[in-house]
């Protein structure tokens, strides 16, 4: 329950994220009991590197307190679209935070906004859409594959983001999207292996003022196809991207000085000792290594019916 609104309080069934350390994170939801493999109700005990957990004394914990583990303890925290990206159950590949801010900005995701997705996943960018797009904005989500699609229903509606919020099993490739969401939305965005057989389908969702399109692929080659389909079907400012990360590393470098009269003196053979002289520099450069490639953000723009 407290993905939805901000909350002081943990009540029990919230879903909670356990900070060990900040690559050690986990989601739980707050019961006092659960089922164990026979099928009988046992206490809820959650292990992590540090310890147990009772997870009925969470129950009227305040977020952001520091909680006790048998051998150690952690800081337990209020869920949000950033934190479940991290501590999500993977259900497929998912869209971390750098992509999604990118995509929230350059589809002009705000409150009110009727957004469509294709490709629902995991859920990882569904979460940031409907944080963005609440209290009278709504998600429709569309994935193709039925397990999936009621996992996330599932995962929403324990979230209490079902109000906002509205999933579809349906190949949108082969079908296309509903007919009753025929001019409605504000933005689309995909996350499919063939972005192009479906930029038609996103010219008539959107809405007769215009909106933005995205889709994320991982290779240059359904990028160009889906560019090629957006310029035949009349988007304009079309544009692809991609985003990688370099972390800078500050260190502090101790550099000798170079003393010209020592060397002046030492050449004509003189016995004068010079001091020893280094100086303190900080220093930056980018690490051997850095995250690879994800995808490819394809952006466009579809103008007002009477501009095309």
């Amino acid at each position: 329950m407290s993905f939805a609104t901000h909350k002081t309080f943990i009540t029990e069934g919230d879903t909670v994220i356990l900070y060990l350390n900040v690559n050690n994170m986990h989601a739980i939801d707050v019961f006092s009991q659960i089922k164990n493999k026979r099928g009988d109700m046992v206490e809820y005990v959650f292990q992590t590197n540090f310890g147990a957990l009772k997870v009925k004394n969470l129950i009227g914990e305040q977020y952001g307190s520091k909680v006790e583990l048998s051998r150690g303890w952690c800081f337990v925290l209020q869920p949000t679209p950033e934190l479940w990206t991290q501590t999500l159950p993977h259900r497929t590949q998912i869209i971390y935070t750098p992509d999604a801010s990118l995509i929230l900005f350059q589809l002009d995701i705000k409150p009110g906004s009727i957004v469509i997705e294709s490709g629902t996943g995991s859920g990882s960018l569904s979460h940031h859409f409907v944080r963005a797009v609440k209290p009278a904005g709504h998600l429709h989500t569309f994935d193709f594959h039925e397990g999936r699609t009621e996992q996330a229903r599932d995962e929403f509606e324990g979230h209490a983001l079902s109000d906002f919020v509205t999933v579809y099993h349906r190949d949108v490739c082969e079908f296309g999207f509903t007919d009753e969401l025929n001019g409605c939305a504000d933005a689309v965005f995909l996350d499919l292996p063939a972005p192009k057989a479906v930029v038609p389908h996103a010219l008539r969702v959107l809405k007769d003022s215009g909106g933005r399109f995205c889709s994320f692929s991982p290779c240059i080659e359904q990028s160009q196809r889906c560019c090629e389909s957006l310029a035949l079907n009349g988007f304009v400012e079309i544009q692809s991207m991609e985003i990688l990360q370099i972390e800078d590393i500050i260190k502090v470098k101790h550099i000798p000085v170079l003393d010209l009269e020592f060397l002046k003196h030492k050449k004509l053979g003189d016995d004068h000792k010079a001091d020893k002289e280094t100086r303190k520099y900080v220093t930056t450069n980018t690490p051997s290594t850095m995250p690879g490639h994800t995808g490819y953000l394809t952006f466009a723009t579809l103008p007002p019916l009477f501009a095309r």
